[in-house]
């Protein structure tokens, strides 16, 4: 009988221990669920653009009028007003940002006077000029800088003057040339960005007249400009 007793005991206890165990495991958890975490967007530069810019535009070449008594006489430096828009494209990787960009620009830098010995007759000094380059630079954030090179083309300078003896004469033509450049962008959102930047343009014209009939000499509308834009980047 003791035996059985000590057996019904034992028996008793462990079905106690089990009870307790279950109920514990009922219990809520003394831990708090792992906190969610939301990461904040990264900005990238990778997408399409469009935006505005102005600036100053000065000419630097060494344009030239052909005359037929004092040869080959050098032309005037003009500067002005130049203002247009752009669109791109960037793609970001890294650090490291490259991308596409055209532009067309009214540019009043153009050099269209005319000399005749030792007189200049000024001409019209309006003119466009249009790029397409491509861009390459890094990117600190929302800050990249970058150098850029391309085509350009336009009608600026080199091709309209006056002559004291044939008059007013128009050549008016688009040429190609080269240009290259550099500058600064910041992404004041993450849609719109701010930029400065410098090119140096190299636009080779050949137009002049002597007596009447062309002579191609040349006549290089170099200029350099400065301007600020905005651009817009579509998501």
């Amino acid at each position: 009988m003791r035996k059985s007793a000590l057996g019904l005991l034992a028996a008793t206890a462990a079905l106690g221990l089990a009870a307790s165990n279950a109920q514990a495991a009922d219990l809520p958890s003394r831990y708090s669920p792992a906190a969610s975490y939301n990461a904040l967007p990264v900005f990238t530069w990778t997408g399409f653009y469009a935006g505005l810019n102005a600036g100053y535009g000065w000419n630097v070449g060494d344009s030239r009028f052909y005359d037929p008594t004092f040869g080959s006489i050098p032309g005037r430096r003009h500067g002005g007003f130049v203002g247009g828009g752009q669109v791109g494209y960037n793609y970001q990787f890294g650090m490291f940002v490259a991308g596409v960009e055209t532009d067309l620009q009214y540019a009043a830098v153009g050099n269209k006077g005319a000399s005749y010995g030792t007189t200049y007759y000024p001409g019209d000094s309006d003119g466009f000029f249009g790029t397409i380059r491509a861009r390459a630079g890094v990117a600190f954030d929302r800050a990249l800088v970058y150098g850029t090179a391309g085509f350009a083309y336009g009608d600026v300078g080199g091709n309209r003057g006056t002559d004291p003896v044939l008059g007013h004469h128009s050549g008016d033509e688009v040429n190609w040339g080269w240009t290259i450049g550099a500058g600064v962008e910041y992404a004041v959102t993450n849609n719109f960005t701010a930029k400065v930047e410098g090119l140096y343009v190299d636009i080779d014209t050949k137009d002049n007249y002597d007596r009447g009939g062309r002579v191609n000499i040349d006549r290089d509308a170099e200029f350099g400009v400065l301007r600020a834009g905005v651009n817009y980047k579509f998501n």
